[in-house]
């Protein structure tokens, strides 16, 4: 029983002053605030969140008590006010729903109207919100009968004020027995739960979870309880304890997940100021510092806090599998006379779910804790693991040990879950589910619930490890082959898909450790190599994919793809066509399983220009590489062929080419030659700027939509063009900038949408995209200023100071400029202007969007076409892009970083 506490609630003190005429809603106004004040100082002190919880329900009740009390209910006993729902089990939280009932024996609501209603606006007169019906006994039977969450309210109910006897008829006519059976109640929830855990796309891992309603989050705990009540008559985990439901073990680690999500709830509702159970970007960090995390040489705080709530919420998750299974049994298959069927010595089938045959099995053979995952992977008809040989899993898996890890029989098993033909991905995630994945490879424990505090990781490091096996498994169903066509192939022929689901397991493994993690990544896989006795060339194919894995994406998208010396030197860096297909298949799941955004036509298209390009590099052998001329004949050639089949004057196009420059043979593609030149042809005419667009083909996902520029040359082109894409609301992932020998400009973009998808065949789209950049380009020192947009909220959160690197290429006259900035709208059109005020010419970019940073790097050259040599030029450019992309205070950064 609660104690009263005067300090939150003088009860005396109350009807003291509402005798001598204090006002009531002046009175109840200060109470409650006085109360709220010295709970939420409570919290910050530390006290006990359990007794925090229930003291502000208790709180709620002397204050309903009361302003209950001024009414006049009593010459009516047959009305009662009940708190329902959360409310109803005694526990509320700064800004919880107030769920009421107010009940009544036989109807007669008219009776009781106007005090009804002069009670609920006196509750909303002192700033209580509350929800509330009003019903009489039968009346909550008619509605509880059809509807899932009414029936689950009543359950948890208290009477507040009035007869309990109203309460107790009300529970009676909502019985099992005549409504909701335990087995349609479970079944019901059950789906309940999985409609709810997709809105959350069915993993513990979201960058913002919710903490009541993401999976593993306080709305599982509570449906667990909610089947116990309604199978067995007990709302609280101790009873489930003392009834035999739920072990003492469990009970003690469900309690301590409850209480840590209950002090994150609370500081939420803190410092949001209202019922927020969304853990946004805006409070991780300082729900970090209230609950006292800090940070360390690897981690950061909010990093800290967070893996902490990613390993809580994984632990409600399996408890809450374990605790359903056993619900499942008891109240679906009760009294099952199916003989179990013998599998081995260890396993056998009961009800089509995977059980031991003894008490004893994982005592004696302690290498059965792999075995089950082996055994499930072999007989995908197997439904399940039953609760009683799950919690033996649990109870004995302290029993992974340096001992187990090195023993020959359980390496071997290890590797045959690998090699299976089926279920690699499903038992990979029971045995983290279950927590013997994690003690098997310690490393990979390690990682369990680390994340990244950026926008562009959009899970933890082990459930990105985890994704992205998932997504190597996809590639082997044909409704793959549409989307990853190249990877879908490549992967049917690899001669062991195993060593890439090792790659994938070690790949991110060394994060979190300081460093960098795909060097500590190799030298972890190195040592497992060795552990599970793999072959030498399996052991090095490995350890070079997890030390490689980001090489061919950062080469994809920040290198020049056009340049056979890019070509030459990545296909130098893999050797041999074994090595190349590994890679660009691991590359592909990779990018995958990070951010589901982060994948779109442009990125597939240049993933697959690399790897076809380095193919041809490879076939055509490392020692006679392509050079710059002969890629430019075999270009034009090709162009050429297709422009006489056209019908097309070959004198028009000698013409024209020898005005054109070597670069431009080499940035594009036969195709897109033949294209340019057939209009720029036909455009001779005209003075207005050429502005072409290609369609893309219905297959959206290889490749985005070009827009190729002919035009008079003036140096603010570019600034004028990435300014008027950005009103556009086009994302620009590529840009060509050439000029003329004739001083035309020969620009070349490729976007996508906003959204990263293609415009593809949307006539008024493309329509509207070419008058505007007309309308911009024929006067392009006037262009409009460049709009102003609201930084998204997530952004707000990820200020960093830019870095800006500036150096000058070896082989070609131009400077590299290397920006990695926070994303805000409008950034590349603010990059374009400063480039115009120096009066800078880009001739190439390469622009990379990842998550809430940009990584873009420019390739530029001054007034008079030459690379910048001058050190205060530099470094007077390096500020002014500083100022521009952050509100990083002058001088806060390092000197201009100028290589000759």
């Amino acid at each position: 029983m609660f104690q009263a506490d005067p300090e939150l609630f003088d009860t005396q003190q109350i009807q003291a002053e509402l005798a001598q005429g204090t006002p009531p809603i002046t009175l109840f106004k200060q109470a409650l605030r006085k109360a709220r004040q010295v709970l939420d100082e409570r919290f910050t002190s530390g006290h006990d969140i359990r007794v925090l919880v229930t003291e502000r329900a208790w709180l709620i009740d002397q204050l309903l008590y009361q302003i209950w009390q001024q009414f006049n209910w009593e010459a009516q006993p047959n009305i009662a006010l009940l708190a329902v729902g959360g409310y109803g089990r005694g526990e509320l939280h700064p800004y919880s729903d107030i769920d009421l009932l107010i009940l009544l024996e036989e109807g007669g609501h008219e009776a009781h109207r106007d005090s009804i209603e002069r009670f609920l606006t006196l509750l909303w007169d002192i700033g209580l919100e509350v929800g509330q019906s009003v019903r009489s006994v039968q009346e909550c039977a008619d509605e509880a009968r059809g509807d899932l969450t009414i029936i689950t309210n009543l359950m948890e109910s208290r009477t507040i004020a009035g007869p309990e006897r109203l309460r107790q008829q009300m529970q009676e006519v909502t019985a099992p027995e005549h409504m909701w059976p335990s087995k349609a109640f479970f079944l019901a929830k059950r789906q309940e739960v999985l409609t709810r855990h997709e809105k959350y796309n069915d993993t513990e891992y979201n960058l913002e979870p919710n903490v009541k309603g993401s999976p593993g989050g306080l709305r599982d705990i509570q449906t667990i309880l909610w089947i116990a009540r309604r199978q067995f008559g007990t709302l609280n985990l101790p009873a489930m304890v003392r009834k035999g439901f739920i072990l003492e073990s469990e009970y003690a680690s469900l309690t301590s997940c409850q209480e840590f999500l209950w002090r994150v709830r609370y500081a939420l509702h803190l410092l949001a100021g209202r019922a927020e159970d969304r853990l946004l970007f805006d409070y991780q960090r300082k729900i970090a510092g209230m609950l006292g995390f800090e940070a360390d040489n690897a981690k950061l705080a909010v990093e800290r806090f967070m893996q902490k709530y990613y390993r809580v919420v994984m632990v409600v998750a399996e408890l809450n599998d374990l605790i359903k299974q056993y619900f499942e049994e008891v109240i679906l298959t009760p009294h099952s006379n199916e003989a179990p069927i013998t599998l081995n010595e260890h396993f056998q089938i009961r009800d089509g779910y995977l059980e031991v045959s003894g008490d004893k099995v994982f005592e004696r053979s302690p290498s059965a804790l792999l075995e089950v995952f082996v055994i499930l992977a072999q007989h995908p008809e197997i439904l399940g693991v039953r609760s009683d040989t799950i919690r033996q899993l649990r109870d004995h898996r302290h029993l992974i040990d340096e001992h187990f890890r090195n023993n020959p029989e359980n390496t071997r098993l290890f590797i045959e879950i690998l090699r299976c033909k089926e279920g690699v991905y499903r038992n990979l995630r029971r045995m983290h589910r279950y927590a013997i994945l994690g003690r098997y490879l310690p490393e990979f424990g390690y990682i369990v619930g680390q994340m990244q505090h950026d926008l562009f990781h959009s899970y933890t490091v082990d459930a990105h490890t985890l994704n992205l096996i998932k997504n190597l498994r996809k590639l082997r169903h044909s409704a793959q082959a549409e989307k990853y066509p190249l990877a879908s192939r490549l992967f049917e022929k690899l001669p062991k898909q195993e060593l890439l689901y090792i790659a994938g397991l070690y790949h991110d493994i060394g994060k979190g450790h300081g460093g960098d993690h795909s060097e500590l990544g190799a030298v972890y896989a190195q040592a497992f190599c060795e552990q599970h006795q793999l072959p030498r060339w399996d052991t090095e194919l490995i350890v070079w994919l997890v030390r490689s894995h980001l090489v061919m994406s950062t080469t994809a998208q920040r290198k020049d793809l056009s340049d056979p010396q890019v070509i030459n030197d990545f296909a130098q860096f893999v050797g041999d066509e074994i090595h190349l297909d590994y890679l660009y298949i691991l590359t592909v799941a990779d990018i995958n399983a990070t951010n589901a955004t982060l994948w779109n036509s442009w990125r597939a298209s240049l993933l697959r220009q690399l790897y076809t390009e380095t193919k041809r590099a490879l076939k055509r052998g490392l020692e006679n590489p392509l050079g710059r001329e002969e890629q430019i004949q075999q270009t034009q050639q090709a162009a050429l062929d297709l422009l006489v089949r056209g019908g097309t004057d070959p004198d028009d196009v000698e013409h024209l080419w020898k005005q054109l420059g070597d670069d431009y043979f080499l940035r594009h593609t036969a195709n897109d030659v033949a294209w340019h030149t057939d209009a720029i042809i036909e455009h001779a005419s005209t003075t207005e700027p050429l502005i072409l667009i290609k369609e893309t083909s219905p297959r959206e996902f290889e490749g985005g939509t070009q827009i190729f520029i002919y035009a008079p040359d003036q140096h603010d082109f570019f600034a004028a063009t990435v300014a008027v894409m950005d009103q556009l609301n086009l994302n620009i992932h590529d840009a060509r900038i050439l000029t003329s020998i004739s001083q035309f400009t020969l620009d070349t973009y490729v976007v996508l949408e906003a959204d990263g998808s293609s415009i593809g065949h949307n006539s008024e789209r493309i329509e509207a995209i070419r008058q505007a950049l007309i309308e911009a380009l024929r006067n392009p020192g006037n262009y409009q200023t460049i709009i102003q947009r609201r930084v998204p909220r997530q952004l707000k959160h990820f200020a960093f100071a830019p870095k800006i690197t500036l150096y000058n290429d070896r082989q070609r006259v131009f400077t590299v400029i290397e920006i990695v900035a926070p994303d805000r709208p409008g950034l590349l059109a603010r990059v374009g202007q400063l480039f115009r005020d120096f009066e800078l010419s880009v001739q190439n970019a390469k622009i990379a969007t990842l998550g809430e940073r940009v990584e873009d790097v420019f390739f530029v050259t001054d007034a008079q076409n030459q690379s910048l040599s001058d050190p205060s030029l530099c470094a007077r450019l390096q500020q002014a892009l500083i100022e521009q992309l952050t509100e990083v205070p002058p001088g806060s950064t390092t000197q201009p970083q100028v290589m000759p």
